[in-house]
């Protein structure tokens, strides 16, 4: 399948957050934590903020739920995406970048699964179904052409969240289709694509689409899960260094060799890009921060930029929701001012 097409030019190193506010419907009482805001609203002080602090970079995780169902997941409500439209205009107006990405999308979800008893069942399977393949490309047309004619400079597509549960050779027919699709419409658009199994593993196969491919920064994940009811048990207190019960060490040089392949990929020249990184509020503060520290200070030297996962929220910037951190009131909010300034330096 050929989606050969005009290039969009490598970005800048993108950093900034996740703003979470439409990942999840009203419909689902879980992750509360991560949204506090009002779900399935933008508030435009987060984009004034993130701006005015130094940073470039927003992207949204979107619930296709909120536009569709699983009951008709082929018609799309167009009244739903007036927040998102505000969204896109005020990271035009602060000069941010907004990576659009379809985090719940037809046929697939990274949540969904025996954890996932609140809402109604998928109808399809993205990955083994050509009725699922075609209602996705529908979606993603139908926002291509919404958001025609906005530059590639402050706006992307992340076609879907955290692949998994799929051969390489079913996810390849889904992006590639997607790909051919969008660039029909609008052939510079500059595309993102997360790696398989949870955003870990890179796409060489995909190289020639001249897209971005975004890696994930939650190693190990018993220090950024920790006592996260979602991911499983992860009962010790975690440190950084970390020291697992059979007396391996994870430090920064286990980061980098973790995310070596990632390394690679961009020395053939894609552009990467971790789209999403951070830690669970229950990690302890002090271990969060050295942790991150390290993480940043990996990715920065392969020029890689970054998205904290979330801005508002559990594993965020404000209203985190930490036991152990002295907060700065932020207009309201309680700011975590230590990780704003570690985030700074980066």
């Amino acid at each position: 399948m050929n989606a050969a097409a005009p290039i969009p030019a490598a970005p800048p190193r993108w950093r900034g957050f996740n703003l979470c506010e439409m990942f999840i419907t009203r419909a689902d009482p879980r992750w509360t934590d991560m949204t506090i805001s009002p779900r399935g609203q933008f508030d435009e002080n987060h984009f004034r903020w993130i701006a005015e602090w130094g940073f470039n970079f927003v992207r949204l995780p979107l619930s296709y739920r909120w536009w569709s169902t699983p009951v008709a997941p082929n018609t799309i409500d167009e009244a739903a995406f007036v927040a998102i439209d505000q969204a896109v205009a005020w990271a035009q107006r602060y000069g941010l970048h907004l990576s659009l990405n379809l985090h719940h999308v037809p046929g697939y979800c990274i949540n969904e699964g025996s954890r996932d008893t609140f809402m109604p069942p998928e109808p399809f399977n993205l990955w083994q179904d050509a009725a699922a393949r075609e209602c996705f490309i529908r979606h993603w047309e139908f926002i291509a052409r919404r958001y025609r004619g906005i530059s590639s400079k402050s706006l992307s597509f992340d076609l879907v969240n955290e692949p998994s549960r799929c051969t390489r050779e079913a996810h390849e027919l889904v992006i590639r289709s997607t790909v051919e699709a969008i660039r029909k419409i609008e052939p510079a658009r500059l595309i993102v694509i997360d790696g398989l199994r949870w955003g870990n593993d890179p796409l060489p196969e995909l190289a020639d689409l001249g897209v971005v491919q975004s890696c994930r920064g939650y190693m190990p994940a018993e220090l950024t899960h920790y006592r996260a009811w979602w991911a499983g048990e992860h009962s010790s207190v975690p440190t950084w260094p970390l020291k697992r019960a059979d007396g391996t060490i994870v430090d920064r040089a286990a980061l980098a060799r973790e995310l070596a392949p990632w390394f690679d990929l961009k020395k053939s020249g894609i552009t990467v890009h971790a789209g999403e990184l951070g830690c669970y509020h229950h990690t302890p503060h002090a271990v969060f921060l050295a942790w991150l520290d390290d993480l940043l200070s990996v990715f920065s030297e392969q020029d890689i930029g970054w998205g904290l996962w979330n801005f508002r929220g559990s594993f965020g910037l404000l209203d985190s929701g930490r036991t152990d951190v002295t907060y700065e009131d932020w207009h309201g909010c309680k700011l975590d001012r230590k990780l704003l300034n570690l985030l700074q330096r980066f």
